[in-house]
């Protein structure tokens, strides 16, 4: 055989093997899922994100025909479970359900991390948000609105006190954006969890706090009472109650929260799991659930997930640096 012709049977070869893995990539991705998917909620069961996962992932799981399996990895602020993922084939058999730490504020709060958000994974959608409420404890801290709070801090740099869930979680930066729009000095009181901060709230250990609105609602009553909330407008869930931005333009914080996948995940496979979850969350009786809980439900397109990831970094990091906030 002439070395002409070895040489073009030889390309002809690697084209049709070429073709045929092509091919086989093309319908195992249309067939996708073929197997179980793993969802990484890095939170420990029971809370909002893993009330959220196993109730829509679920669903998910029931219109692909496989099961979309939660597993909880606590700790760190979301990082151990956000590693994982990272870490992790994109193929789509692993997706992460994280939040504003994970995607937004981590990267600036932590002094070493062992992934990049923006350049780890792949955004699928954001899924939803938490109203932040700011609650008084009206014995200890007699005032009726943010500007009279203000007032106060203002007459006693430092005495007004306020409870976090912890260090660097959204309350806590929802209230770091409050006193710098403001020019004014609170004492930060950190807790290990919101269940501890809201019962020092309500036995008049300490002042304030911000909260989500699922924890907040059943907590107003008496002397606790929801002064603001850190939407740009009124929050349905509590009508009359105005916005902090009604006093201090452009303020506005959530807790919200997306699912991604790890780096370079085929994009027909993300486009099919955001088609689905766009199903999911349209069914009435889904939705409701998630309403009930205090969720308000989201939906976008990767890139705009991407890009809400990106601003809100941003707008964090000088929250963070300004403040001089750091976790090991």
């Amino acid at each position: 055989m002439s070395p002409t012709r070895r040489s073009i049977l030889k390309t002809l070869a690697a084209a049709s093997t070429a073709s045929a893995l092509s091919a086989w990539t093309a319908f195992a991705q249309s067939a996708y899922p073929t197997r179980p998917v793993r969802v990484v909620v890095p939170y420990a069961a029971g809370g909002g994100t893993d009330f959220f996962a196993r109730l829509v992932f679920a669903a998910m799981g029931e219109q692909l025909g496989q099961q979309f399996v939660i597993e909880n990895k606590p700790g760190a602020g979301t990082n151990i479970g956000a590693d994982t993922a990272a870490r992790a084939e994109p193929d789509g058999y692993t997706l992460l359900l994280g939040d504003t730490a994970t995607f937004a504020t981590n990267r600036t709060l932590y002094r070493k991390l062992s992934f990049d958000p923006y350049k780890d994974f792949t955004p699928i959608s954001l899924t939803g948000r938490f109203a932040l409420v700011l609650l008084v404890n009206t014995n200890k801290l007699p005032v009726k609105s943010v500007q009279e709070l203000v007032a106060e801090a203002k007459k006693n740099p430092g005495r007004i006190n306020y409870a976090t869930p912890g260090l660097g979680s959204p309350f806590h930066l929802a209230t770091e954006l409050l006193s710098q729009g403001a020019g004014i000095k609170l004492t930060h009181v950190p807790y290990r969890g919101a269940a501890p901060a809201v019962q020092d709230l309500v036995a008049g250990q300490v002042d304030m706090m911000f909260i989500d609105f699922a924890t907040a609602r059943s907590q107003i009553s008496g002397p606790i009472q929801a002064i603001a909330v850190a939407s740009p407008q009124e929050f349905s869930g509590l009508p009359g109650v105005p916005p902090v931005a009604a006093d201090y333009s452009g303020f506005e914080a959530w807790a919200w929260q997306g699912f991604v996948a790890p780096v370079n995940t085929p994009s027909d496979i993300v486009t099919k799991l955001n088609d689905t979850y766009r199903r999911v969350i349209g069914d009435a009786e889904i939705r409701a659930k998630l309403i009930g809980a205090g969720i308000d439900v989201l939906q976008s397109s990767p890139s705009e997930m991407a890009a809400y990831m990106q601003e809100e970094g941003a707008k964090w990091e000088k929250v963070i640096r300004t403040a001089g906030i750091t976790l090991e």
